[in-house]
């Protein structure tokens, strides 16, 4: 079955929404500024809503130790989806005992890792779009099937671009195990669309 990460919830009824649709993976956004960005107490509330659920991801970027902690001691993470280079992102995870997701852009197949760098899992998603101010899928997309047959050092997660109509085609051309979406699954900016989230998981395990 092919697991499914929905990203960057801010409110209790996309979070249910994720909830209920059954996915693997909840995940929140620590970077400030994101439209999709939440605070520790606003995490720890929605996360609250299910004790036991989903695995929680927290992504940081670039992030002091002091502000991983200062979540951490909020929201009970499970996995820390970390935007810095990959020596960094391994030494926090060995700092607060916990796996690290490690985002891997691709243009072409020259960007397919041949190591997971310490790394728990990869996050396969195309470059931020020059001049971008956030890292992450930014809704674009690359071409999903130079994954195809690509013998992966780890776990990993297509994302970028994803969308209740394409994410079966990207699954099929990528070959992905596990899939990752974000503002594919909104109302607007920032705000999750429940009936979009059962969608996107109905159409990602057809």
């Amino acid at each position: 079955m092919i697991r499914v990460k929905i990203c960057g919830l801010t409110d209790a009824a996309g979070f249910d929404a994720a909830v209920e649709a059954g996915v693997e993976w909840v995940g929140f956004n620590f970077f400030p500024p994101s439209p999709r960005y939440v605070t520790p107490p606003q995490a720890a509330a929605l996360a609250a809503r299910a004790p036991g659920g989903p695995g929680r991801v927290g992504l940081f970027v670039d992030p002091a130790p002091e502000q991983v902690a200062a979540v951490l001691a909020a929201v009970p993470l499970d996995i820390l989806q970390l935007y810095t280079a990959p020596a960094r992102a391994a030494e926090l995870g060995r700092r607060f005992a916990l796996p690290v997701w490690l985002p891997v852009h691709v243009a072409g197949p020259g960007d397919l890792p041949a190591a997971a760098e310490g790394a728990a899992a990869l996050l396969m998603e195309p470059r931020p779009p020059e001049g971008a101010t956030r890292p992450g899928g930014n809704a674009a997309m690359f071409d999903w099937s130079v994954l195809a047959g690509w013998q992966a050092p780890a776990p990993w997660l297509l994302a970028g671009g994803l969308t209740p109509a394409n994410v079966g085609a990207a699954i099929r051309a990528s070959g992905a195990p596990a899939v990752d979406v974000s503002s594919g699954v909104e109302v607007r900016r920032g705000v999750k669309d429940p009936a979009l989230i059962r969608a996107f998981v109905a159409a990602a395990r057809a």
